[in-house]
C-alpha cells in the first residue's frame, strides 16, 4: 500500500491474496489519496503498520468467527487495526463494554472462567488480540481514519478491498460464524452465503442502539454451539488481554 505499510508479518494464507489487491486500480488511487493526506499533515489512525494487523494475527484456513466493524476508532492511541478492539490500557470503549455486558450476561459472567469469575464488564482491558488468535476475525469495514472525524476515508476505496475479503471468506471456507451487528455491516454481508454460514444479526452494541436488541441477543453461546456442532473448538470469549 504505502512505504510505511507493514506487510512483512502478514500471514502467509493471506499475501498472495493481499498482492493481487494491491495491484488494482482502486488501490492504486487509494494509496494516492492517503498519500496525500500524509503531505498535507492529516493523522491517520491506525498507524500504516497496523492498517492490516487482523491479517497478521489470523490465518485464513483459522477464521471461526467474522465481527465486522465498520471504521477504526478516532481518537489518540485507540485504533490498532482490529475491529472493536483497542490496545491494552486504553480505556474499554463504550461499543465494546456493551459487547462485555453481553458475553456475561450470555454465558454467565465469566463463572467457568480460568480468571476466577471476573466479569469482562469490569476488567480494564479492551484488547481482543485473544480473540483473534483463537480464530475471530476482526475486521473493519475502513481500515483507516482521520484523528477526531469518524467515517474520514470511507467512500475511498477501503470497502470495495474488504467487500472482496468477505467474499473470498464466504466463498472458499463452509461453516463460519459471521457476526453482523447494525443496518451497516447487514447490508455489506449481503454477499456472505446463507447456505454455508451462520450469519447473526443485531442492532449495534453503541450505546444509541444497544438496548434495541443487541443486549440479550445471545450470539456468542450461538456461535459457540455452532462451532462445536461443526466439529471446531469454541472461542474463550473471555480470553482479553
Amino acid at each position: 500500500m504505502s512505504e510505511e505499510t507493514s506487510t512483512k508479518h502478514i500471514h502467509a494464507s493471506w499475501q498472495e491474496f493481499l498482492d493481487t489487491q494491491f495491484s488494482q486500480p482502486y488501490m492504486q488511487e487509494l494509496r494516492a489519496y492517503l498519500a496525500q493526506r500524509k503531505k498535507k499533515r492529516a493523522v491517520v489512525y491506525p498507524h500504516s503498520s497496523l492498517w492490516f494487523h487482523t491479517f497478521m494475527l489470523t490465518a485464513f484456513d483459522d477464521v471461526k468467527v467474522v465481527i465486522l466493524g465498520q471504521d477504526p476508532y478516532h481518537g489518540p492511541g485507540q485504533a490498532h487495526g482490529l475491529s472493536f478492539s483497542v490496545p491494552p490500557g486504553v480505556k474499554v470503549p463504550p461499543s465494546l463494554l456493551n459487547i462485555y455486558k453481553e458475553i456475561d450476561s450470555d454465558l454467565g459472567s465469566g463463572s467457568d472462567n480460568a480468571d476466577g469469575a471476573v466479569p469482562l464488564a469490569v476488567k480494564k482491558s479492551g484488547c481482543l488480540i485473544p480473540w483473534a488468535e483463537q480464530g475471530v476475525f476482526l475486521l473493519n469495514s475502513v481500515l483507516t481514519v482521520e484523528q477526531g472525524q469518524a467515517a474520514a476515508h470511507q467512500g475511498r476505496g477501503w470497502e470495495n478491498f474488504t467487500d472482496t475479503v468477505i467474499e473470498k471468506l464466504s466463498s472458499e471456507r463452509d461453516n463460519l460464524v459471521f457476526m453482523l451487528w447494525g443496518s451497516y455491516a447487514q447490508k455489506k454481508g449481503a454477499v456472505i452465503d446463507a447456505r454455508k454460514h451462520l450469519i447473526l444479526k443485531a442492532p449495534h452494541p453503541s450505546p444509541l442502539s444497544a438496548h434495541r436488541g443487541f443486549m440479550g441477543c445471545r450470539h456468542f453461546s450461538q456461535a459457540n454451539s455452532y462451532l462445536l456442532k461443526q466439529g471446531k473448538k469454541e472461542i474463550d470469549w473471555f480470553q482479553v488481554s
